[in-house]
């Protein structure tokens, strides 16, 4: 195997393309029996650094660039820390995998937090972890080559820093790491770690308003997102596009009362990756070296040409786009309800969900809880999942040992 990766990325492509007939030059894709486009979902390496890590955005349809600040922030928008309340926080977060298929050693956890070094500037780190449990490896004639533990992980840092008094800007630095299966060797090539490091840019723009005769705030926010290397299992120069997604925010929120606030969400996301072109698609290896071109596209051509590179044109472009709406009642800053929406095209990954969570807060702890709940017959390996998160607040802490 020459290309061992390439292979495994085009497996994945034609496992999508059930009962295929014929490249259709009319449509710019391939058609299934009944003459519809197959799928054509983008596809990435680390998957995992787009995962909704928390308990609170999980709960909230996956919604979070411009939701009120929390430590979580580091995965939506670093640039939010700026307005946090808090002087200090930190976050713990769990994320059962594939649960409905009854297996306990796959999980997320995402631990992250922040600290005000001043009313202008934050710094903020976090901790990704994704276990993929035990693997055990065979080789083409079934025999054992052993056993494994893939994993992947992520730890990265960010400064944030107001600007003014409605606008903040944040950067961030990452190290990427997959270990999916170190050390094993598949048609003669030797699989090795991979590695990348990875930057996000991020601002936020929040405005006091008032709505009728309510007090409250509007917001808007930008995160670009795990914009890196690309990244190879095998000691070949065949690489792999990472998640660099680009993600804008919007929030409206209305305090009704001194005690009761309700804010509504939107997030629109999309992947600053080549879009993947069929495999029928004449012009899918037009320099004939057995790998698609779309592939052999370096970083940067890859990001700022992610919005005109679709096979069918401007149309599959805005398929190439998901959402995400959320809700969140707080009553007294101590007890929250929360609810949700997350839409991916049926082209791009055919996901669609409805969330719904809860969250309590006494002291200087909080506990979120989400449960995501399919609306499609896509499955998700967070279907009928129950996510938790505990917040601690250092501020809220002193303040108490002082009493």
């Amino acid at each position: 195997m020459k290309k061992v990766l390439s292979i495994l990325m085009t497996m994945a492509i034609s496992a999508q393309m059930m009962a295929q007939s014929e490249w259709s030059a009319t449509k710019n894709c391939t058609l299934d029996a009944n003459g519809n486009c197959l799928p054509t979902t983008i596809l990435t390496a680390l998957p995992f650094l787009r995962i909704a890590p928390d308990a609170r955005g999980g709960a909230m349809g996956e919604a979070g660039i411009v939701a009120d600040p929390s430590a979580s922030s580091m995965h939506y928008n670093p640039s939010n820390l700026a307005f946090a309340e808090d002087k200090s926080a930190v976050s713990l977060n769990f994320t059962p995998w594939l649960r409905n298929l009854g297996l306990d050693d796959l999980y997320l956890t995402y631990l992250a937090g922040y600290t005000k070094l001043d009313q202008y500037q934050t710094i903020g780190f976090n901790i990704r972890y994704f276990s993929l449990g035990s693997i055990f490896f065979t080789d083409n004639t079934g025999g054992s080559t052993g056993e494994g533990r893939p994993r992947e992980f992520e730890i990265g840092a960010a400064y944030a820093r107001k600007l003014g008094d409605n606008f903040s800007a944040a950067v961030s630095g990452k190290f990427l790491m997959s270990s999916l299966a170190p050390g094993q060797i598949t048609g003669g090539v030797i699989i090795n770690n991979a590695t990348s490091f990875a930057t996000d840019v991020s601002f936020t723009y929040r405005k006091k308003t008032k709505i009728s005769n309510y007090n409250g705030y509007w917001a808007i926010g930008m995160n670009l997102s795990n914009l890196g290397a690309k990244v190879t299992y095998t000691d070949n120069n065949d690489k792999d596009f990472i998640p660099t997604n680009l993600g804008i925010g919007g929030l409206l929120r209305i305090d009704f009362d001194n005690y009761n606030s309700l804010s509504f969400c939107l997030d629109i996301n999309k992947l600053l990756v080549p879009s993947p072109w069929s495999i029928e698609n004449p012009k899918w290896d037009a320099n004939d070296n057995d790998i698609a071109d779309w592939r052999e596209k370096t970083l940067f051509e890859g990001v700022f040409g992610s919005f005109g590179d679709a096979q069918a044109g401007f149309s599959e472009e805005l398929k190439e786009f998901y959402y995400s709406i959320g809700t969140e009642y707080l009553y007294n800053k101590q007890f929250a309800v929360r609810a949700g929406y997350y839409y991916e095209h049926p082209l791009k990954g055919a996901r669609k969900f409805f969330t719904i969570g809860a969250g309590i807060k006494y002291n200087v702890f909080e506990f979120n809880l989400s449960y995501l709940a399919p609306s499609s017959i896509q499955r998700n390996p967070l279907d009928n999942t129950l996510r938790f998160g505990l917040n601690f607040n250092f501020e809220g802490f002193k303040e108490g040992l002082e009493e």
